[in-house]
């Protein structure tokens, strides 16, 4: 009886043992979660923003498309049926600069969209580094808690590789520009 009680608590001494460094683990998981998590939604949100904005400046791009042809229209029209042969100048020099004009702003615009969605593209691959890294952090934490339900070391040690992993994988979105 007396080493059936020295073998429990010789097993209790080496549980307890791994316990206090498993829950270090756990919290350390916990926290990295947390980051990835907030780092993703950031990152989300952005490419959203980012979306919106060249979707803007795509709105913008074809509104002045338009105006750039009504001005073409204009500078035709005048040029078919005014009498007056120097006013009808005048006015349709005046559209042509229009439509150079609009032209030039048309070409800025589109630039500045495809900018927008190359940012957003960024942002969309950054995001997804952050979820990978999340869920893999997630994986991490729950193979680790096993530890805490068979004492076997090998879960404790899986889950801390599998934490580098997916703390590696947080950290590559960093990388992304």
């Amino acid at each position: 009886m007396h080493e059936i009680m020295e073998a429990h608590e010789a097993r209790s001494l080496e549980d307890s043992r791994l316990t206090l460094p498993v829950a270090v683990t756990l919290s350390i998981l916990a926290v990295l979660v947390a980051i990835a998590t907030l780092l993703g939604h950031r990152a989300s949100t952005e490419e959203i923003i980012l979306q919106t904005k060249a979707t803007d400046q795509w709105a913008l791009f074809q509104a002045k498309n338009i105006r750039l042809h009504e001005m073409q229209g204009f500078a035709d029209l005048l040029s078919t049926l005014s009498p007056d042969k120097e006013k009808t100048e005048a006015l349709r020099e005046k559209y042509l600069k229009e439509i150079d004009r609009y032209e030039q702003e048309k070409d800025e615009v589109s630039e500045q969209a495809k900018e927008l969605e190359k940012e957003r593209e960024s942002s969309s691959r950054r995001a997804d580094r952050y979820e990978a890294g999340e869920v893999i952090l997630e994986i991490a934490l729950i193979i680790c808690s096993l530890t805490l339900l068979t004492k076997k070391r090998i879960f404790w040690l899986s889950g801390i590789a599998l934490g580098l992993i997916g703390l590696g994988t947080t950290l590559s979105g960093f990388l992304i520009h």
